[in-house]
Order: structure tokens, then sequence, then C-alpha cells
């Protein structure tokens, strides 16, 4: 009995928890279909007296949302195939091959990752300013090719790999390349569908970079152009709701389509090895 109502108590628990994140979800897209001024009501409405589409249509028509959403598709897409190329093979070098200065090199990759992201900020930046990459997509797409957290992942994985199968390849006269592309990356699927979902998430919801790299307000991606809009209607929730739904919706679904395949390549890449 004991048991049961420990049990009980725990997805009690659990369910509150999950109601607590959900329902500002919920109530954000019941938001998005009420008319101008609905939302601003006291009470707030739990749900909207007189659906509209009214704020899709004025957030795509007017305000050209469907052109930032292309942008941060491009980005996204962009980083993401970039980001799992280099890990990747960064990661299964640091895990298989030996060269000196591996495990140092490590080290020191490892001990990068206590120094926040924003002190970098001003080096990358200038440095991107004399490659002439500001304000392009490649200024906002080379910084997130690789990351010592997608390394380390890898490197984690790979691990785990038979030294033997590497060694067997070697012996029937196949190269690096060819151990890498058949051999290697077929072994690595959960782990790449990990990263590929972790970095495509990473750069979807990016603001400050895309901000600070990005000065043509065509170029801008979703993120940065909802926060351009919300000075512009700053009263107008409704709207505001509906432009986060359609920032939010993307990665959502992705998110939820390789949930378990996510879960499953960050739990054996934190554990093996």
């Amino acid at each position: 009995m004991n048991r049961d109502v420990a049990a009980l108590a725990i997805n009690a628990a659990l369910a509150l928890a999950a109601a607590f994140a959900v329902l500002p979800l919920l109530w954000m897209v019941s938001v998005s279909f009420m008319q101008p001024g609905a939302a601003s009501s006291y009470p707030p409405p739990l749900l909207p007296a007189d659906p509209t589409l009214g704020n899709y249509r004025q957030l795509f028509a007017q305000a050209g949302m469907g052109g930032y959403l292309l942008n941060s598709a491009v980005i996204a897409c962009g980083v993401t195939a970039l980001s799992v190329l280099f890990n990747v093979m960064a990661g299964y070098a640091f895990a298989k091959l030996h060269f000196t200065g591996r495990d140092a090199l490590f080290k020191s990759l490892l001990a990068a990752l206590v120094i926040p992201g924003q002190v970098a900020m001003m080096p990358l930046f200038l440095m991107l300013k004399v490659m002439g990459l500001v304000n392009t997509w490649a200024g906002v797409i080379v910084p997130g090719m690789a990351g010592v957290f997608g390394i380390f992942l890898v490197r984690q994985y790979a691990r785990s790999l038979p030294d033997a199968l590497l060694e067997a390849a070697r012996i029937d006269g196949a190269g690096e390349l060819r151990i890498f592309v058949l051999v290697v990356l077929p072994l690595l699927k959960p782990v790449l569908v990990t990263l590929a979902v972790f970095a495509f998430l990473g750069s979807w919801n990016d603001f400050m970079w895309p901000l600070i790299v990005l000065t043509d307000g065509a170029l801008h991606t979703a993120p940065v152009a909802l926060a351009s809009l919300s000075r512009e209607h700053v009263q107008d929730s409704e709207l505001m709701m509906a432009g986060s739904v359609v920032t939010v919706l993307p990665v959502l679904v992705l998110f939820l389509a390789l949930q378990r395949q996510y879960m499953a390549g960050l739990m054996a890449g934190g554990l093996k090895g």
C-alpha cells in the first residue's frame, strides 16, 4: 500500500509539473486566435470567444514572417549539416585515432567549456569582419560549424566502438576515409541524430549572435524579427503570440518526432566509454 501511495504521489507531482510547463504554451496558442485586444481584458480569457486567423494573416502578409522563417531554416540547416560533419570527424579522431598531443588537446577543449560564449563574441565578430562575413548568412553559420559539446558527445559514443572491427577493416585494405564512411558512420547513427537535433534547435533558437552579425533586416532570423516586431506592436499581444507560435512550432514538431532517438543518443553518448 505504501508503495502505491508513493507512486501515486510521484505521478501527481509529475503531472502537476507537466501542467505548469504546458499550460503557458497552450495559452499562447489560444491567445494567437483571439481578436485584437481580447487578451488585455481582465480577467484574461483562457479561450478565444470569437476565434480568428487574422493575426496569422497579418503576420505573414504584412510583417513578412514567411521570409524570416525561411532565413532561419536556411541558417539552421547549414549549421546542422556542417556541425554534424565536423563534430563527428573530430569526435571520432579523438576517440580512435592516435596522434601527438591528442589527450592534451582534448583536455584543452574541455577547459573551454567553462568560458562563457559571450566572452568570445567580440573577438569572433572582429575575425568575421576581417573575413568579410559580417551581414551574411555565412557569418552566422561558420561559428556553429563545430562545438566542444558536440565533439565530446561523439567521442564518448565512438569510444565504445570495437577496435577489432576497425583493425579488421584496415587489414582488408580499407583506408581511413572508407572506414569512417562505411563502418563508423552507420554505427554512430544514434548520436548523429542527437547531434543534428541539438544543432538545429540551438541554431533556430539563437537570438544574440544573428542580432549582432546580421545588420540587414531582410536577413534576420525569426527570433530577431519577432523581437523587432514586438517593439512596433508592443500592445498587440495576440499578434506577438501568433509570431511565437510559428517560431516555436517547427522546432517543437522536430523534437517530438525525433525525441526517442535524441534521448537514446544523448544517454548513450554520456554513458558509453
